[in-house]
């Protein structure tokens, strides 16, 4: 089989599996934390910087989801792990206009800010490495969809947009409104499962080392976030409210 093919055919299973890598980078990012916080304690000096600076990286790497969710067309290929490739257009404004793959980006951020918890050169520049392999075959794939199924359309906008380092400069009014309601329901999974990550991180080493004592913010944190969920998935249950979701 030609290269070409057998990186798409390989991007198209790694695109229903995707959801697999998150835990793999967690188990071994927990691994090297632990092993971080065994060596220099949970209170050195530049401890609270370097969370802060975890923090703000997978912060940014949501706004980046929720700006291209809350401006994407309906029917896309989203969260779903089962329908393979979705696209009814080639949506070419907003970010759209900066970068080819902008959730793929805001992932990106958003496990580059765990892997950042660790303080360790070598984990983090791994995750980079593996990421761009695991997700570049995603992308090629997914490429190769959208070059099938619009031709032309796609692919002049494609020669102008940088596949994943977004060029601001090119940002143009989006085509279409912003949508809350997507957002809400598309992106309520991934607020849980962000502070949910970050609580374990902040926690379970404690508890291996005997120390145990919860941290009070991520501790609210992550409570705030499974109301939310839950508030939200009660919802799409009873009423019409975010009733679509894919």
């Amino acid at each position: 089989m030609p290269l070409k093919e057998e990186m798409i055919k390989q991007g198209n299973f790694l695109f229903k599996h995707r959801s697999y890598l998150p835990i793999l980078i967690l188990l071994v990012g927990l691994v090297v934390y632990y092993n971080h916080i065994v060596t220099k304690g949970f209170d050195g000096p530049d401890r609270k910087y370097e969370e802060y600076m975890a923090i703000f990286v997978s912060l940014l790497g949501l706004f980046v989801r929720i700006i291209c969710v809350g401006y994407s067309h309906d029917n896309t290929s989203g969260r779903n792990t089962s329908e393979g490739q979705i696209a009814d257009d080639v949506n070419q404004t907003g970010i759209y206009a900066t970068v080819r793959h902008p959730l793929y980006l805001g992932n990106f951020l958003m496990w580059l800010g765990i892997a950042l918890l660790t303080v360790n050169f070598w984990f983090i520049i791994a995750f980079v490495f593996i990421y761009w392999v695991y997700y570049e075959r995603i992308m090629i794939a997914e490429e190769e969809y959208l070059r099938a199924k619009f031709g032309p359309v796609y692919e002049n906008w494609a020669a102008q947009t940088p596949a994943f380092i977004p060029a601001i400069s090119k940002w143009t009014k989006p085509r279409l409104t912003f949508s809350l309601t997507k957002v809400i329901r598309q992106e309520k999974a991934g607020i849980l499962n962000l502070f949910l990550v970050f609580f374990i991180f902040t926690n379970t080493p404690k508890y291996f080392m005997e120390m145990y004592e919860p941290n009070i913010f991520w501790t609210y944190a992550l409570c705030g976030a499974l109301a939310w969920y839950i508030i939200i998935k009660l919802l799409q249950k009873t009423t019409n409210v975010f009733a679509k979701d894919r």
